[in-house]
């Protein structure tokens, strides 16, 4: 039986080590375009800033390792140029010239490439990207000699935000130039809004709506609104392209999302050619839609099974959540499943809860805040999606909250479900049972829910004398630090005695800082005849941190 796999990082080193476990009497090869197989890409930006010391500790195997331990043969500068698939081999190119290796099951993994803009200057010995071990080399070896003084990022997804620290941990004054409105994409506008404030505390500049236009051999970067920035280095992170022209040659079917169609069995088109990692399109797990999902946690799975199918152990892939998280600085931020935008797209009655906490019991000393929002069906309270955002206990949320998705939970097991407690680590109702409570009292009606976009459309949907009524029921010096414009300011301790300065008839909708005065004072309002009462979910710290409000600084 011979397997072949093209693409030696991450799915394939995976396939190639899962197929060796079924089958002793496999041959098996491995055919890599670059240099190194099997490496940690995930770790580059920590060796550039020197959290990671050992560039060895990165190169997790090498094509001796993978032949004593495993008995592959690995053939790495070497290109998969065309596929033969009626003679079932496949043409290389290496350093020893063209050959064709034969297989009988083939295997793609060749992941996606960086996009690179046609702009001037980027071809400059002072422009990089971050994707194999070699760009990271070349990157450590222009700071080690050149010493810059000045970098901009273009682009403020995982790499370019890893990377904005990195940067700045080897002294380098950094900026992220992002042409969307905000920071990482993949979450909902009030987690940008966090991260690029973290950002900018840790003295990175940052700048959204805006991208690159040139790079100049003087050392300054252009941005597409004609504006000069210093840039000794420009590091370029804008976005990644599944690598297909191996497969569209050889005539493989492409999806709708524009990544390589595989089935249950992560088979192609073709019933002897499997396909895992980034350059596949997989089922969505919570919408049930076919879409790209380009991270190594779901590669390495798709690889295991990959190769278990192409060996005739039949394993079927449910799909992926997307997971996913992120350092930095001190903070993480974090997700899992479907955002806001996306759950909407996918017809859900989309609900949202967003919580502040600390991270554990507020009497234990050295509590973090962290924010979380849970995204829920209305109709069958189900939960969808999740994110969240702060210096401690992140990850664990986000995580035990991808769980529930998997399981199809809802927000009534999420109340109910048992944590583990103890002053250190959490508090008696964690973060996730408070955001289940707070999206249960929305459903059933007993503290209806706004989000921060629905505010917004509300106040800008209508005449000035429609318009909804904000009550900011924070105490009064909060109040006068900052406050969204037109807002009535009566501190939920005096709401009792103040109900007649709160006009009657229209929406009124609630806020305090986080979100639980502002249910406090929903509750007093209701039992008192206001009937259309809603509470701005998340509130003052999510609506700065969304943007796009009128606020009143003192």
């Amino acid at each position: 039986m011979k397997i072949l796999i093209v693409g030696g990082v991450a799915g394939g080193a995976t396939a190639a080590a899962r197929a060796r476990r079924i089958s002793e009497t496999a041959d098996i090869t491995i055919v890599e375009r670059g240099p190194y197989v099997s490496y940690a890409n995930c770790g580059l930006p920590y060796y550039i800033s020197r959290d990671i010391q050992k560039r060895s500790k990165l190169l997790l195997q090498t094509p001796e390792g993978f032949d004593s331990r495993y008995g592959v043969k690995v053939l790495v500068e070497t290109e998969a140029i065309e596929i033969d698939r009626a003679g079932k081999r496949v043409r290389v190119k290496g350093p020893e010239g063209e050959s064709w290796l034969e297989y009988d099951s083939l295997i793609l993994a060749q992941g996606g490439t960086p996009l690179m803009p046609r702009l001037p200057g980027l071809d400059a010995a002072n422009v990089f990207r971050l994707w194999t071990v070699p760009d990271m080399d070349a990157i450590h070896e222009f700071v080690e000699a050149r010493k810059p003084a000045t970098a901009v990022i273009a682009g403020g997804g995982f790499i370019g935000l890893e990377m904005a620290e990195a940067f700045s941990k080897r002294g380098i004054a950094t900026t992220v130039v992002e042409l969307l409105p905000r920071l990482m994409s993949v979450m909902d506008p009030e987690f940008g809004g966090m991260i690029a404030a973290c950002l900018e505390s840790n003295g990175v500049r940052v700048l959204t709506g805006v991208g690159l236009g040139a790079v100049h051999a003087s050392g300054e970067v252009e941005l597409s609104d004609g504006s000069r920035l210093p840039g000794a280095m420009v590091l370029v992170s804008v976005g990644v392209r599944p690598e297909l022209g191996l497969a569209r040659k050889a005539g493989l079917a492409i999806g709708e999302s524009g990544g390589l169609r595989v089935d249950d069995f992560m088979r192609t088109s073709d019933p002897h050619i499997w396909a895992a990692g980034d350059m596949v399109e997989v089922l969505q797990s919570v919408s049930g839609r076919k879409v790209r999902i380009p991270l190594a946690g779901p590669a390495n799975r798709q690889g295991r099974i990959a190769a278990s199918n192409a060996l005739g152990i039949a394993m079927k892939y449910s799909g992926a959540l997307g997971s996913s998280v992120v350092k930095v600085f001190d903070s993480t931020a974090a997700s899992t499943g479907l955002t806001e935008t996306a759950a909407r797209e996918a017809g859900f009655d989309v609900g949202a809860a967003v919580v502040a906490k600390d991270h554990h019991a507020g009497y234990y000393p050295g509590g973090k805040e962290l924010v979380l929002k849970i995204l829920y069906d209305r109709k069958s309270a189900r939960l969808l999606g999740a994110q969240a955002f702060g210096k401690e206990g992140v990850e664990k949320r986000i995580d035990s909250l991808a769980v529930a998705l998997h399981g199809m939970m809802t927000l009534h097991d999420l109340a109910e479900i048992d944590l583990s407690y103890a002053p250190p680590y959490s508090s008696a109702n964690d973060p996730i049972n408070v955001a289940a409570f707070v999206g249960l009292n929305d459903i059933s009606g007993f503290s209806p829910l706004v989000t921060v976009p629905e505010v917004q459309r509300l106040l800008g949907g209508a005449g000035k004398d429609q318009s909804p009524l904000l009550l900011d029921v924070r105490n009064l010096n909060e109040y006068d630090t900052s406050h969204i414009k037109d807002a009535l300011n009566i501190p939920v301790d005096e709401l009792r005695f103040r109900l007649t300065e709160v006009p009657k008839g229209g929406l009124l909708i609630v806020y305090c800082r986080s979100g639980f005065r502002a249910h406090l004072a929903l509750r007093i309002l209701k039992q008192n005849g206001w009937a259309d009462v809603r509470n701005m979910t998340g509130g003052y710290i999510t609506a700065r941190a969304h943007g796009g409000f009128d606020i009143v600084e003192s």
